[in-house]
């Protein structure tokens, strides 16, 4: 394995991610040098995201080869993900090998489901964040966690940070920092409601509110899953 050069970075997808949770991260792992990236799916082909963009799948998981990097991105579809055993067997197997463990959002809990976060803490998305506990992962509200060679982000947008952060462990800051440069990455929402800290609490219970069915289905994944890593 190695992380310098000929890294091989593999990024999983499954029907009903969020997009952009993998073109964000994908917008910046691409542009690392040396570095051969895999877009990886049961199937090679498309694979259609929570809001129907397609995204296509160049490796399916017996053609993919030995990973560096894993990268495992969330959104509704985890839920199914959580309870399909070829994928957390590929995620097992390859993290189990890989030099660096990712994940941004929800991703998280199928690294967890795989046995991957064993002592580690890790972020996740605000509104499924305690779902962590179910596999006794210490939760971390930051927007990038890192904890030695696990490094996982908070929900979506995090991506970005996520991405960069993966390529200064990489291939250093001064390469982060051109990337970062070079998408004019200098947010300013013009809302002070991204996160439950800043938002209204009537914005917050209405949007859990709102995730509440997809939310009961995600926990009962879980405890499954979990159930599942201690037979």
């Amino acid at each position: 394995m190695s992380l310098t050069h000929d890294t091989r970075i593999g990024l999983l997808l499954f029907p009903r991610l969020t997009q952009l949770d993998f073109t964000a991260p994908f917008e910046l792992l691409s542009k690392v040098p040396d570095a051969r990236v895999y877009a990886v799916a049961r199937q090679r082909g498309a694979v259609g995201s929570d809001c129907g963009l397609a995204l296509v799948a160049d490796t399916d998981f017996d053609s993919c080869p030995d990973l560096d990097v894993l990268f495992v991105p969330g959104g509704p579809g985890v839920n199914d993900a959580l309870q399909d055993a070829p994928t957390l067997a590929f995620v097992r197997r390859q993290g189990q090998r890989a030099g660096l463990v990712t994940s941004v959002c929800t991703g998280s809990l199928v690294l967890a489901a795989a046995g991957l976060l064993d002592g580690y803490r890790a972020g996740c998305h605000w509104a499924s964040r305690e779902l962590l506990a179910c596999f006794g992962v210490q939760a971390d509200d930051a927007r990038v966690v890192i904890d030695r060679n696990r490094i996982t982000g908070g929900g979506v947008t995090a991506g970005l940070d996520f991405g960069l952060s993966v390529v200064a462990a990489l291939r250093g800051e001064d390469l982060a920092r051109r990337l970062q440069l070079m998408l004019e990455y200098d947010p300013k929402p013009p809302f002070d409601s991204g996160s439950p800290a800043t938002a209204t609490p009537e914005l917050v219970q209405g949007i859990r509110a709102a995730m509440a069915p997809m939310l009961a289905q995600r926990r009962e994944a879980c405890v499954a899953a979990a159930r599942r890593l201690r037979e």
